[in-house]
């Protein structure tokens, strides 16, 4: 029995509904613990921040070394990055007013997320199987056949992506002052795009 086999791809976009923020916060001193010091209060008045609903703090990290001027130590220097998830996007540019208020050393972001992909994935399995279905007829009318029953289906790749977003750098210094209008930045949600790849064979009938 003759057979064909054919790719198919599928494509849904979606708007993202969920945020994922970068924040650092550093501080110097003449000695490790007194680095530590100045850090532990610089973040004192942020983590109230991270405490709000819709607000989840992925990660915490601390790092803590020392700083060399050739072989002598000159210095020590503390800094404590966050990883933030932020579900409810409607506080988002408050929250980044606020952590850019706070002086870090740097903020990256928002990278946009959706919170389940699974509706747009199964959708796009849906695309991809009516795709490879779609060239499997168009190779069988040019083999002048007739497309018989599907007789294997193999998930390809997948791949979820969003088109790159603004990202707000703030640098380190200063007393913190009032938050800035970040939305005269326009940080709207972005489309992700979801993208499922298949391979499908069919018997081929007289």
């Amino acid at each position: 029995m003759a057979e064909v086999v054919t790719k198919g791809t599928g494509k849904v976009e979606r708007t993202a509904d969920r945020a994922e923020v970068q924040v650092n916060f550093e501080t110097s001193g003449a000695t490790r613990g007194e680095a530590v010091d100045l850090l532990t209060r610089r973040v004192a008045s942020v983590e109230p921040l991270l405490a709000r609903p819709g607000v989840e703090v992925r990660s915490r990290q601390l790092n803590v070394h020392d700083n060399w001027n050739g072989k002598r130590r000159s210095g020590s220097r503390a800094s404590q990055s966050y990883t933030l998830r932020i579900d409810d996007l409607d506080q988002l540019d408050d929250l980044l007013g606020a952590l850019v208020a706070a002086e870090p050393t740097w903020l990256n972001g928002p990278s946009w997320q959706l919170a389940s992909d699974t509706d747009a994935v199964r959708e796009a399995q849906k695309e991809a199987v009516v795709d490879a279905r779609r060239r499997a007829e168009g190779y069988a009318e040019a083999l002048g056949a007739r497309l018989g029953t599907l007789l294997r289906l193999a998930d390809g790749d997948s791949e979820m992506w969003a088109m790159e977003s603004v990202r707000a750098v703030a640098g380190y210094g200063g007393a913190p002052g009032a938050p800035p209008q970040m939305d005269q930045l326009n940080l709207e949600a972005q489309q992700i795009t979801v993208t499922v790849r298949c391979t499908a064979t069919w018997s081929l009938l007289d």
